[in-house]
């Protein structure tokens, strides 16, 4: 039986439709997802694959990430950028010896397809827009009924060649969570869920820890204006010392001279109020609009959550509101936009 053909299935809304919202109980679904005893349906991600023997060396020298010498079963993420250096399209990456898989958000592997398939010339790949593969996603070591390949998320690890603008991995929230996203055939994933042993949950809880975990997400938290630094993703999506790409001068001049103009902040909601911000509202400092919320939801122990950009210089400790309801912002990436690769600004003596 399918994920939303399951007793008490109530499909999403938004870019999440087509896959359970819920099955009846976001908290305790949440809590079996902890627990290690629940999968999420994910089968409306994107999947782009690449073949052929240059597809490791021609991937690596248009993005971030390092993945020269990938091997089988590693995984890590990349980000796809605009010559500017802004975030055009994140990906989750793994390799099994023949092919490479760049998972991607929901509507997201069309546009790195017809990238990659532009940039093609006379390399020995081809590209491949996938439409027969699901997704399960869930927390723990554990192996999924019938998944040919598992993802398993980075996050929150920094790379030897990166760096963290938040905490380090050990202070981290997210830290040990061992997120993964395996990969199958869709012509079994009813069978899979099938012999799969534990429960079902709904995309509220895979979003509601995803928030809490301050994992953004590619399809809704950065903007066409996002920096990687803004949302700390460098830490685990871009290597600092590979040589060029697009948008690589943009990253390293942020990196060395610091304040990226923005700053992602988790924002803990009043939990009098029985709704969630919607989508894009503005972050509100009195009268004045300092941020937007990217993403929201409901927390089984936080209550209501929500991440959103400020302006880097907004306050730690302001007093906010977002669509009416009252708000504090947690600090996700440093305040002053430095790293420990900044280079210190010479101070001005002033006459």
């Amino acid at each position: 039986m399918l994920p939303v053909d399951l007793p008490g299935a109530v499909l999403g809304d938004g870019i999440d439709s087509p896959v359970p919202a819920h099955y009846g109980s976001p908290a305790r679904e949440q809590r079996a997802l902890m627990a290690g005893q629940a999968l999420v349906d994910l089968s409306h991600l994107s999947l782009v694959t690449v073949t052929g023997p240059d597809r490791l060396s021609w991937v690596h020298n248009m993005t971030t990430q390092h993945i020269l010498n990938l091997q089988p079963g590693v995984s890590t993420e990349l980000i796809l950028l605009t010559p500017e250096g802004r975030i055009q399209v994140p990906a989750a990456v793994i390799d099994d010896g023949e092919t490479l898989y760049l998972i991607t958000d929901v509507g997201m592997g069309e546009e790195l397809y017809a990238f990659l398939q532009s940039m093609r010339f006379m390399l020995r790949v081809e590209v491949t827009l996938r439409d027969d593969v699901a997704f399960l996603g869930g927390i723990g070591t554990f192996d999924v009924p019938r998944a040919f390949i598992t993802w398993r998320d980075p996050w929150p690890n920094v790379s030897p060649e990166s760096v963290a603008y938040g905490e380090a991995p050990e202070s981290h929230p997210a830290y040990g969570r061992e997120r993964f996203i395996a990969l199958l055939s869709k012509d079994e994933l009813s069978d899979a869920v099938e012999e799969w042993e534990g429960s079902m949950a709904g995309m509220l809880a895979w979003e509601a820890q995803r928030i809490v975990d301050l994992r953004p997400r590619p399809a809704l938290d950065p903007d066409e204006k996002a920096l990687p630094h803004e949302w700390d993703w460098l830490r685990s999506a871009v290597h600092l010392n590979k040589g060029c790409y697009r948008g690589q001068e943009a990253i390293a001049r942020t990196v060395n001279l610091g304040r990226p103009p923005r700053r992602a902040v988790l924002l803990q909601l009043d939990g009098s109020e029985e709704r969630l911000p919607a989508m894009g509202s503005d972050i509100l400092m009195g009268e004045k609009v300092v941020g937007k919320v990217t993403s929201r939801g409901r927390d089984m122990d936080e209550g209501p959550v929500a991440l959103g950009v400020l302006k880097r210089n907004t306050p730690i400790d302001a007093q906010l509101t977002v669509d009416g309801i009252p708000a504090l912002a947690e600090v996700i990436v440093n305040p002053d936009g430095r790293t420990d690769l900044s280079y210190e600004r010479p101070k001005v003596r002033r006459v």
